[in-house]
């Protein structure tokens, strides 16, 4: 795990929020590198979720909503975590994760075993909206996204013409004031989640729930993440939240531990509910076919995207000896991306950055490729070097030009530049006019 945050920060993946002044325990920065891996999560995931269905539309909710939301959802009661304080180091800890030694709990900080008992500790971020801080002004940062899609189910339903069964999405900051953020981003006070909140008949719950667990797996699958690291636990009845009549974990096995990449749970119909009662507003559905006015039960499948974004980060990392032609051997460091994942697609190396046939063509490739995906041009240092930049940013491939291109040594050779791809470092010769459509293929 540390060469991992070493390689995250000394390639731009990700900074500590706030570094200059000492940091900001539980809060990152995603750098450029990091912002690109992160954006092709989430796009990604809105085109497999969203764009590519018949059977889902997508919203953007605000972070701040009424206070009265989240008393009609139950957050401002009961959303809180078991707390202690440890009398001798003064640290705060959460009392569900205290390390036990000869069957006594203990500060995991100092080892001392005088602890406070514990008490509910509210996870949200409590802010006042207007000009006085008092308590008809109180208001949070939302601890999730899911409850503007409830709040918002009869507007999306209306104007977006859909029946049952349907789902809404949405990706979104959310914000919990953790007691011990931990495992670097995994869990962090502010993060991104994406969330599908997926409406349909009380008799249909189970079904769905089946349903878009294999979907959220075959997800994974799909950005690269391998199977046999990826773990599906059925959340027992005394894990459950209460409103649940199901719960899947999607797990991922971290360096740190087996830990919850997604929750799939059947909602029934709770949120709805809870908040129809609150607000005296309708959000049931009619079902024009059967005439029936019910409130529609949901299954909802919630990512984190941090969470994904370390999995992919721990999945890719790799170092392998390798051995070059004068018989020398040096450790290679490689982040192995699916394509359609990494930050930068491919590379483009003129192979002297003081010839200006070799500088002009490279930028030709660069202009023709960059309409269509993200590419890096690099022309500082040697061939080699570039390439194991590259291969630590991920990159899945580099096109080099050299004398070759410009049919110096071969004539047929002319306008064919080298492909080198990443994982197995093995070079061919392609068309400058076919680059496109041998590389768009892989990284789409």
């Amino acid at each position: 795990m540390e060469k991992i945050v070493s390689l995250c920060k000394r390639r731009g993946f990700i900074f500590q929020s706030s570094e200059i002044y000492g940091g900001l325990n539980g809060c990152w920065d995603y750098g450029p590198l990091g912002v690109e891996l992160k954006r092709n999560v989430k796009d990604y995931w809105w085109r497999v979720m969203v764009r590519e269905r018949d059977d889902v539309v997508g919203m953007d909710g605000a972070i701040l909503m009424s206070r009265a939301v989240w008393k009609a959802s139950g957050h401002e009661e009961t959303f809180t975590d078991p707390m202690v304080d440890c009398r001798t180091c003064k640290v705060r800890l959460r009392a569900d994760q205290l390390p036990e030694k000869h069957g006594v709990k203990q500060c995991p900080n100092c080892g001392g075993k005088d602890l406070t008992e514990p008490r509910a500790f509210n996870l949200m971020f409590k802010t006042f909206i207007g000009a006085t801080e008092d308590e008809n002004s109180v208001t949070y940062l939302r601890p999730e996204t899911a409850q503007s899609i409830f709040v918002q189910f009869k507007n999306v339903l209306d104007t977006a013409r859909k029946k049952l069964p349907f789902g809404i999405a949405q990706i979104g900051k959310a914000f919990r004031n953790e007691i011990n953020p931990r495992n670097y981003i995994f869990r962090s006070r502010e993060f991104e989640q994406m969330e599908l909140e997926y409406f349909c008949r009380p008799e249909q719950g189970m079904e769905f729930l089946e349903y878009w667990k294999e979907e959220r797996i075959k997800f994974y699958e799909n950005i690269g993440l391998s199977r046999e690291k990826l773990h599906v636990l059925t959340v027992p009845d005394t894990d459950r939240a209460f409103y649940s009549k199901g719960t899947y974990d999607i797990e991922y096995d971290f360096p740190f531990g087996r830990q919850e990449l997604e929750g799939v749970a059947y909602r029934t119909d709770y949120d709805l509910k809870q908040h129809q009662g609150a607000s005296g507003k309708p959000l049931d559905y009619f079902d024009e076919e059967t005439k029936q006015r019910f409130i529609p039960h949901v299954v909802e499948p919630s990512a984190g995207v941090d969470r994904t974004v370390l999995a992919l980060l721990c999945n890719a990392y790799d170092e392998e000896t390798v051995t070059d032609e004068k018989g020398k051997s040096e450790t290679r460091i490689v982040m192995r991306f699916h394509p359609r994942i990494a930050p930068v697609k491919v590379g483009v190396f003129p192979l002297l950055k003081n010839n200006e046939q070799l500088v002009s063509k490279a930028r030709e490739i660069v202009a023709l490729l960059r309409p269509q995906m993200n590419v890096f041009y690099d022309e500082t240092g040697a061939i080699g070097r570039r390439y194991r930049r590259q291969d630590e940013a991920g990159t899945p491939f580099g096109v080099t030009v050299d004398f070759e291109t410009l049919g110096e040594k071969d004539q047929a050779l002319l306008d064919t530049v080298t492909l080198r791809h990443r994982d197995s470092m093995k070079q061919e010769r392609v068309k400058i006019s076919e680059l496109a459509s041998v590389l768009l293929p892989q990284v789409q």
